[in-house]
């Protein structure tokens, strides 16, 4: 439901890109024409943005991104605000759109590790194990002050301080995992789709949360979840309608 003027989307797509730099100075002035402002990272590995304006704007913004046929498979997930939550606008190239540091880490160049429907998740935890009767523990792979504002209930926080962290604190809490379904979340699905990758690596049975928590509250209205959702942006936090929380 529309809740003030501003629209705001994320979204990013793993997608092998040599271009970068054109990429990048295409992008910008388009949003630039438009006033919109936000941040778009780019990267050999594909493309990662939070962006924010009139909706008319963001909407034509994002039908010349998705005409280039790499970038068709896009699917925004929406919010809206009464103020424009960003200063400026920045678009960059980056060596990663999220960074893991672990260069054999690709998700451009390998199969999408498994996803999980939000509303599968909520029935899994409604019932206290997946469909093969297994226990479920949700890991949330944000940073230690993300998970402070709010988390799934119970889920498994390692107090990661930045997300390169995670390989070595799976590393030390591997055993921890076996035999059960790990299903690994995050703000909105880019940083559970490399840990899934680094999970299944390690042999666990392990899930993402497609679309992260933003599309877990749009989805299912938060059920199992705790507080609010961490956002880089000056609305800080939005709670499981998706208006920022008061």
């Amino acid at each position: 439901m529309q809740s003030g003027p501003i629209l705001n989307i994320s979204c990013y797509l793993f997608v092998s890109l040599t271009d970068t730099a054109a990429l990048r100075d295409r992008l910008h002035a388009h949003a630039e024409s438009l006033g919109l402002k936000g941040t778009v990272l780019i990267a050999e590995e594909g493309i990662n943005l939070f962006l924010a304006g009139p909706a008319d704007a963001v909407n034509a913004w994002v039908a010349d991104l998705r005409a280039d046929p790499r970038f068709a498979a896009l699917t925004p997930k929406e919010s809206w605000s009464e103020t424009q939550p960003f200063q400026r606008l920045k678009v960059k190239v980056k060596h990663e759109i999220i960074r893991m540091n672990r260069p054999t880490v690709r998700p451009d160049r390998a199969p999408r590790a498994a996803a999980l429907p939000a509303v599968t998740l909520a029935r899994w935890l409604d019932q206290g194990h997946d469909d093969d009767g297994r226990p479920v523990v949700m890991l949330d792979t944000r940073n230690g002050f993300e998970v402070d504002h709010g988390a799934f209930d119970g889920a498994i926080d390692w107090r990661l301080h930045k997300f390169s962290d995670f390989p070595d604190a799976l590393a030390a809490h591997r055993e921890e995992l076996l035999g059960k379904t790990v299903v690994s979340y995050c703000t909105g699905g880019i940083r559970c789709e490399k840990a899934a990758m680094v999970l299944e690596a390690e042999g666990l049975t392990a899930w993402q949360l497609d679309g992260g928590i933003l599309k877990y509250f749009e989805e299912t209205g938060g059920k199992h979840y705790h507080g609010g959702c961490f956002v880089f942006d000056e609305r800080e936090s939005l709670a499981p309608d998706l208006r920022p929380v008061a």
